[in-house]
């Protein structure tokens, strides 16, 4: 992918208003802020729960959407994905297709393999303490994060296994034969297979997504709106970027690239992990949020201003929009299954699990 830089000279700014070039000096200081605390981290040997950032912001959080004004693509709130529901989060399992919806009530599994609309009666499980976020794990699994850790369920039986975090959970991810958790205080905690953490690596102020590369971890950080390396060999931090001016979501594709949706600038960025590099940087109007990559190579994202979800094909150098449908209203949550192509999209506004096929 070659790097490409896009300026949306419309796009919205909630902050008070600023020239260009005053918003590049300001980006710049926050690349420079953030990078001078890793090297500090990195010069004191690891002990990186130690350091506190001070460059820090509220986080940014998805647009409010406005009332329905297009019919949903797909099917809506199928009773065998809970029906109309507040939708807190969403992940696919790849090997079976199950569903994993998180909402106020709890976690519900859901058969998603089916033609049409999602049949059945979903599976409610048992967790040991309120889910935060849903992930997909090893093949067959579902990773939920708690306040107490991280909860490993089948996604067939739906049985759940308990794997207690100091400090609790944001974010997950398989890395290695374990896993890695983030939590709301910086702390970045990596698992083995039993569960047992092995190692915990300080120094960010929030870590809300992240994303194996290679032998480290990409956290991204919503409240210094950055993306950093965690060097988990060496237990410190490494490189870090500046993700926009209000960063909110990421995932990690099959073809390497970390997709990062910064809701403040109505941006798309494209960032590679093995060596820290923002690639693309696209304007992408309606306040993205929530994205997801299909194995096709498909980036995914929800545009909560509009009630739309946009496909983008990124392996040009410069994003192409695809697809593009009308979505439930405030589409906060997105997965996507690539064996069927299916998307699913969760309403954080009670209308429940949009599904949408993509495939003709």
């Amino acid at each position: 992918m070659e790097s490409m830089v896009n300026d949306d000279s419309t796009r919205r700014d909630r902050r008070p208003a600023t020239t260009k070039a005053q918003r590049r000096v300001v980006r710049s200081a926050g690349v420079i802020g953030t990078a001078a605390i890793a090297l500090l981290i990195a010069a004191c040997g690891g002990e990186t729960t130690e350091s506190t950032p001070t460059n820090t912001r509220e986080p940014e959080t998805a647009a409010a959407s406005p009332e329905q004004a297009t019919t949903p693509a797909g099917t809506v709130a199928p009773a065998g994905l809970g029906g109309p529901t507040t939708v807190r989060s969403l992940a696919v399992d790849p090997q079976t297709s199950v569903v994993a919806v998180l909402t106020d009530g709890g976690l519900l599994l859901a058969d998603g393999s089916t033609d049409g609309a999602v049949a059945g009666t979903p599976r409610a499980v048992e967790l040991p303490s309120p889910g935060t976020s849903v992930h997909p794990g090893r093949a067959g699994e579902i990773l939920v994060t708690t306040a107490d850790g991280l909860v490993r369920v089948d996604a067939e039986s739906g049985a759940a296994t308990a794997l207690p975090v100091d400090g609790g959970a944001i974010s997950a991810t398989v890395f290695g034969d374990g896993y890695a958790v983030g939590s709301a205080t910086g702390l970045v905690s990596v698992l083995d297979a039993d569960g047992a953490v092995t190692s915990s690596i300080g120094g960010l102020a929030s870590v809300d997504g992240l994303v194996p590369a290679g032998d480290d971890l990409v956290a991204l950080d919503t409240r210094q709106t950055s993306v950093t390396t965690v060097n988990v060999a060496a237990d410190r931090l490494g490189e870090a970027l500046r993700a926009g001016d209000g960063a909110t979501r990421t995932v990690g594709c099959a073809t390497g690239a970390i997709v990062v949706s910064d809701t403040a600038d109505d941006e798309l960025m494209i960032f590679t992990g093995d060596d820290l590099i923002m690639r693309q940087r696209y304007p992408v109007a309606g306040s993205p949020f929530a994205v997801a990559c299909d194995d096709a190579g498909t980036v995914w994202v929800t545009t909560t201003a509009t009630n739309e979800v946009l496909g983008f094909d990124v392996s040009s150098g410069i994003p192409v929009e695809t697809a593009r449908f009308p979505t439930v209203t405030q589409p906060d949550s997105l997965a996507v299954d690539s064996r069927s192509g299916r998307l699913f999209v969760g309403s954080n506004d009670g209308a429940g699990v949009q599904v949408i096929p993509t495939r003709e």
